[in-house]
Parts: structure tokens; C-alpha cells; sequence
């Protein structure tokens, strides 16, 4: 393990044997990981219980949120996490540790007892890096987490080694972004154990795994909108008691995280169908980005549909998308199922991939600064 993330496992472990204080991971071009941590004084998180870790929200859609996670939270999504898969094992760290996806890596190795293994992460992730940070693991049970497109990456005309190393793994949590109907099959066809994740920094990590709550969470839906519950939640966020009111709700005495998305609940399933911001107004037309992007993703490799201000209309159907350049079919397809007010009419192709983020969400922002110029 490098000096950083050992510096980082050692922090956290202090934490939580209250030898040392909560610590924040924040991420930073000009260090040679891209994060750094800070220690933090008690009195920057006072009314905060045992914390642990501040991480920040993506950001993906807005200002990034200071989340504060106690070491009851991060314990608690450990524990679910292994119940509901049958076991613990030695994690292999592929994502940034200043997204509480890369972060819980650790934090389920540190309260595992396992050590886990750090990919190399300078550059552009690469099958390669991957495949020989694998081949270093020794524990019979072996996990690690990752975004669509590493895994799109990693399938790609994969190696035998490449291969041979995710069958391995007792299981990939795959998060942070859609994945499409293409890649799954694909990794079906590899024989992978694809666990599809939901979650956020405000629920330390993924809380609902293949559409299923993990042991110890509740779901609930208010008004099209969804609510989780569980031991793993998020104290707050740090400095924004207003942010963390609207978010952190009680309903007949349970506290829940009221998160920014869409979805159905029947008992421990859950299906999202989008987020509150999904909606297109288009002239009088509402439209949903999610089902117009869950139809274009059979077309693309990378499909991203936002709302992109209109003169005429209010808002039009904004399409980023990647791989190949013909739109013709697909655009049909949209208008034979849900109309022609659904079909994009700001359109960019990105020939190298759609703008990410650090953690391989989209850079929704970017995209739609730039769909905004592109009709």
C-alpha cells in the first residue's frame, strides 16, 4: 500500500478507536494522489456524535455538500454490506477516495480486519493497472467497487488475464452512474457477479443493492420522491443546518435521508425512475430524461439526455452521447414511442467519452454548458 492511502486506513482507524480526530477528504489537483486529508478540530463539527470522515457530494449537479459520517454510520454500511452478501474479504481499491464509493473501500477493509489493495491510479484508468492490482490479492473472498464505465473499459476486448481476474471477484458493486442494458448483458456474458448499487454520501455508500435494501433499511416513497432509512445515514452536513433540515426528515419518529430522486417502493424493493430535476418542460410537454435516455442507451455507448433552455419552447431535450455518430434510428425510436417533443434537438457526440468526474459520474454541468451551444 502507497504512504497516502496507508496515512488515510491509519486516520480512519484512530477515529474509530477515538485515538484521533475525524478527518476530511478533499480532493486536490496539485497532490500527486489528487486528494489530500486534513485532521479536523472537534469544534469545527460541534453537534456532530462520534464523526469519523467529512466527505463531499460529487457536486455532479450543483455545489458539493461537506458530509459528515460517524463511525456508527460507516460501521453499520460495513456490516449490511457483508450480511447481504454472505461474506467479508480483501477489497481492491479502483476509485478515488475523496467520493465516499473509493472511501468505503477502506473503511469495510479497516472494520473487515482485511488489507486491501491499491490500484494505480495516476492517468486515465487503464485494464492493465487494474488487472495487475488484482493479481496481487490473496484473500478467498474478493470484492472491489466500481463506475459503468471501468467496467466498459475492462470488457472491452478484454485480455485473458483481464478475464480471468474479474471471474474472480465474489463480487463487483457497480455504482456512481446508469449502467446500460449493453454493458450488463456483456457482463453477464463474462460471468461477472454484478451487484448494481444505489446510494450516496448522505447514506455512507450504497444502501440498496440489486434493487434490494440491505438489512437494517428502510424505503419509502412520498410523492413520487424517495426516502431511505437505515443505521448508515449521514449525521448532517457540516456548516449547512439548513441543507441538512430539508434532507434529514422525520416520518412518525424514524428519521430518513429525503433524496433527489424518483422512484417505487414495494417492501424492499426499490426501482428509480429518475430525479426530481428529470423532468423537461417543452412547451407544455413533461417529459422524462430517464425514459428518453433509457431508450437512445440501446443506440449509444454513452447516453446522457438533459434539459437545455430554449428560447421558443422553455426547455428542449438536450443529448450527449458517444460511439456511433448515426442518430437517425435512434431518433425515430424515440419519436415512435413517446412522441416528437421527446426527441433531442441539442445534440453533441463526444468521440472520446462523455466529460466525468473524479468518481465517473457524469460532468453534468460541463455537458450542459456545452449542449446549450450546440443547436
Amino acid at each position: 500500500m502507497d504512504a497516502p492511502h496507508l496515512e488515510l486506513l491509519e486516520a480512519l482507524a484512530a477515529a474509530v478507536n477515538d485515538d484521533g480526530p475525524a478527518v476530511e477528504v478533499i480532493a486536490d489537483p496539485d497532490s500527486p494522489q489528487g486528494w489530500r486529508i486534513t485532521a479536523l478540530d472537534p469544534a469545527q463539527l460541534a453537534g456532530f456524535e462520534e464523526p469519523m470522515v467529512v466527505i463531499r457530494t460529487s457536486g455532479s449537479t450543483g455545489r458539493a455538500k461537506r458530509t459528515v459520517l460517524s463511525v456508527s454510520a460507516m460501521a453499520s454500511s460495513a456490516q449490511a454490506t457483508a450480511e447481504f452478501l454472505g461474506f467479508e474479504g480483501q477489497w481492491l481499491l479502483a476509485l478515488p477516495v475523496h467520493y465516499v464509493a473509493g472511501l468505503s473501500v477502506l473503511t469495510r477493509s479497516l472494520f473487515a480486519g482485511t488489507k486491501p489493495v491499491i490500484m494505480a491510479q495516476q492517468g486515465s484508468f487503464s485494464a492493465e493497472d487494474f488487472t495487475a492490482a488484482a493479481e496481487q490479492m490473496v484473500d478467498t473472498h474478493r470484492l472491489t467497487a466500481l463506475v459503468p464505465t471501468q467496467l466498459a473499459r475492462l470488457l472491452d476486448n478484454p485480455s485473458p488475464r483481464t478475464s480471468a481476474a474479474l471471474k474472480r471477484f465474489d463480487a463487483i458493486l457497480l455504482g456512481g452512474a446508469r449502467a446500460s442494458k449493453d454493458l450488463l448483458a456483456n457482463a453477464r456474458h463474462h460471468g461477472l457477479k454484478i451487484f448494481q448499487t444505489y446510494g450516496s454520501a448522505e447514506t455512507s455508500g450504497g444502501l440498496v443493492y440489486n434493487g434490494t435494501a440491505l438489512p437494517g433499511v428502510s424505503l419509502l416513497e412520498e410523492n413520487g420522491r424517495v426516502l431511505v432509512s437505515g443505521p448508515m445515514l449521514a449525521d448532517g452536513y457540516a456548516d449547512d443546518p439548513q441543507a441538512t433540515a430539508e434532507h434529514f426528515v422525520h416520518r412518525a419518529g424514524q428519521r430518513w435521508y429525503l433524496t433527489d430522486d424518483l422512484g417505487s417502493v414495494d417492501g424492499p424493493r426499490l426501482k428509480i425512475q429518475g430525479r426530481i430535476d428529470d423532468v423537461i418542460n417543452t412547451g407544455g410537454v413533461k417529459l422524462s430524461a430517464a425514459k428518453i435516455e433509457g431508450l437512445l442507451e440501446e443506440f449509444f455507448t454513452q447516453t446522457l439526455v438533459l434539459s437545455v433552455p430554449d428560447p421558443q419552447w422553455g426547455q428542449a431535450v438536450g443529448l450527449a452521447y458517444s460511439g456511433p455518430t448515426r442518430t437517425e434510428d435512434a431518433f425515430d425510436a424515440v419519436r415512435r414511442t413517446l412522441g416528437k417533443e421527446a426527441v433531442p434537438k441539442y445534440v453533441l457526440h463526444y468521440p472520446h467519452g462523455l466529460p466525468l468526474l473524479p468518481n465517473g459520474k457524469f460532468n453534468r454541468q460541463v455537458v450542459a454548458a456545452q449542449l446549450a451551444q450546440a443547436r
